[in-house]
């Protein structure tokens, strides 16, 4: 990998990570219009991009990670808990799935589902605005919903995002909600990474790619997740919507 192939790829985790398109799918279709191959240095750079995806989470909502907000992460807790326990049980038959058609399949299924939940989601006064006022039957619900996140293309931040929305969060509540779970998610996901493929991070030598690609996927994360929530305050997910649909079709035609 060079440093070009670094920046690219770094761009894409940090961009893609937090939003509700699904990073696998752009992540195979970049990684190959670049050719790259899934070998030993690479799964050790994409354990580096996406740590720096989970600090960007960090830095962006530094208050909440304090002593103080137990409560809070109490219900993240909670809503972690089906996905990891369904994660860890079914893990073999999750990586079973996994196929380029599967993932353009479930891009197009997760449009039409955002469309059809967009058309009919009308905000009221009770509906949550405050991630701190998540109740924990929400923060249950949203875990189940982030279960479907296991199916690949399907996309983490996708399902708890529509479960959020479905359960009586607001469109930023239900965004904030998303990115703090990401941090449990990704830091059982990264930390058994970094267990399995301890020996590639200490063995690849092209430091200077994987240094590249952390602080381009760091910057570009961080700045995705404030201008994620600008675009809400204004905009719905129906264009989010329509471009998976539309990536799902030209990942189909591109197989």
């Amino acid at each position: 990998m060079d440093i070009f192939q670094s920046v690219i790829m770094g761009i894409v985790e940090g961009f893609t990570e937090f939003l509700p398109v699904s990073s696998t799918g752009h992540m195979i279709i970049v990684g190959d219009w670049l050719g790259l191959k899934q070998d030993n240095f690479i799964k050790a750079y994409e354990i580096i991009i996406q740590f720096a995806a989970i600090l960007a989470v960090v830095l962006n909502y530094k208050e909440k990670f304090s002593p103080k907000k137990i409560n809070l992460w109490m219900k993240l807790a909670v809503a972690f808990v089906p996905l990891g326990a369904v994660g860890f049980l079914f893990a073999k038959q999750v990586k079973a799935m996994f196929s380029v058609e599967i993932v353009a399949l479930m891009f197009i299924i997760g449009g039409i589902i955002f469309l059809a939940v967009e058309k009919f989601y009308k905000p009221k006064e009770h509906f949550v605005d405050d991630v701190e006022k998540v109740s924990y039957k929400q923060a249950l619900w949203i875990g189940i919903a982030q279960i479907f996140a296991l199916i690949p293309g399907t996309s983490r931040a996708g399902s708890t995002i529509i479960g959020a929305m479905l359960v009586g969060l607001t469109r930023k509540a239900s965004a904030e909600f998303s990115f703090l779970l990401a941090f449990p998610v990704m830091c059982a996901t990264t930390g058994y990474d970094i267990l399995k493929h301890h020996n590639e991070l200490l063995m690849e030598g092209n430091f200077t790619a994987l240094a590249v690609g952390f602080v381009v996927s760091f910057i570009v994360a961080y700045a995705t997740i404030k201008l994620f929530l600008k675009f809400l305050e204004r905009f719905t997910f129906v264009s989010f919507g329509i471009y998976r649909i539309l990536f799902g079709i030209a990942l189909l035609l591109y197989v």
